[in-house]
């Protein structure tokens, strides 16, 4: 693990280095895609580098996913990456799930509030961190006596936690190099709509590259539906991908079901908002519930067996039990040198 948690940061800050220069020299358009291939093809194969679970699925949900579709997307002269940017910002904004603000009345209103947009992120993922170990704490000592859904709600709860405290972190760590990010998550749990849920509030990092690569060129051509459904199949597919690098275990479809199901409901909810204006809504009060209680549901059904089933949760267990063991040795080893162990 050790020599991966150095090659790969060095390899990803090389190779968006090189995609940076060859787009500020290249007019966009096929030529300037053929001269991404090289930096395409090491983002597909570094997670494999990765010997840790969650680690490598994080290195595929970063690289494998949203690192390809921006490098497509700056390929052809669109999306969040300029090669008018800094090298950090760029490097950055490219290996990251983040997107600077560009707006500056947006970089003012952020730069006014530097203190708590600092401190709140932290404090939010302290307590995050804190939910997770406990978490995992109750799956150590009870998995085996739980319902699969009360044992799948838990690591729904932790895979939260994993990413809505590690991405804000990330932010904090652009703020402090300079750069200004906008938020990835917005209070999911508050949703009144499915189209709310995934537009507005969940991987917003992820719903921006998504909305720029899929659904706004396929609803040029084809509509509005098409293109909703378009978004959340390539979505599912990437996941299926993001999943294959975790597991190493072949695609069952599941999860492209569980997002293509979604991408429909998405719609028909449009459709009955168009059906009903001015009718009264149900209250945020309803709604809500109904909105996290569907997504739940469906992600018992469909998603989360893809992720912890056939044995796949013990492994995360384990693995997430010997590094906690590694760090309490290296906390115990720190306190030794100080002379306070």
């Amino acid at each position: 693990m050790h020599h991966s948690v150095a090659t790969v940061p060095l390899a990803v800050t090389a190779g968006m280095l090189y995609a940076r220069a060859a787009a500020a020299s290249i007019r966009p358009g096929p030529c300037r895609l053929f001269a991404f291939t090289p930096v395409l093809a090491l983002l597909l194969v570094l997670p494999f580098s990765v010997p840790l679970y969650g680690a490598r699925g994080l290195a595929a949900f970063f690289l494998v996913w949203l690192g390809e579709f921006k490098l497509l997307l700056l390929a052809f002269g669109r999306g969040p990456l300029d090669p008018a940017l800094r090298p950090l910002p760029f490097v950055f904004t490219a290996a990251l799930p983040v997107k600077l603000r560009r707006s500056p009345s947006q970089a003012a209103d952020a730069a006014a509030a530097t203190a708590e947009t600092v401190a709140l992120p932290l404090l939010s993922s302290g307590i995050k961190v804190a939910v997770m170990a406990s978490v995992f704490r109750l799956l150590f000592r009870s998995k085996g006596t739980m319902h699969p859904y009360a044992a799948f709600a838990l690591y729904g709860v932790a895979m939260y936690c994993v990413l809505d405290s590690l991405l804000p972190c990330l932010a904090v760590a652009g703020r402090a190099l300079g750069m200004e990010m906008e938020p990835q998550f917005d209070r999911p749990y508050l949703s009144a709509s499915l189209g709310d849920f995934w537009g507005r509030r969940w991987n917003l990092p992820a719903s921006a590259t998504l909305r720029a690569a899929v659904h706004d060129p396929v609803r040029a051509r084809l509509g509005a539906p098409a293109g909703v459904l378009a978004a959340f199949l390539v979505s599912g597919l990437m996941h299926e991908v993001v999943l294959y690098y975790l597991t190493f275990r072949a695609p069952t479809g599941r999860v492209t079901a569980f997002f293509a199901l979604h991408g429909a409901c998405v719609c028909a909810e449009r459709w009955c908002a168009r059906r009903c204006v001015g009718r009264a809504r149900s209250p945020r009060v309803v709604a809500t519930p109904l909105v996290v209680g569907f997504v739940a549901g469906t992600a018992f059904w469909l998603f989360f067996p893809a992720i912890f089933g056939g044995g796949m949760d013990d492994l995360y267990l384990a693995e997430n039990a010997a590094l906690a063991a590694s760090f309490l040795d290296a906390g115990a080893w720190l306190l030794r040198l100080v002379g306070l162990g």
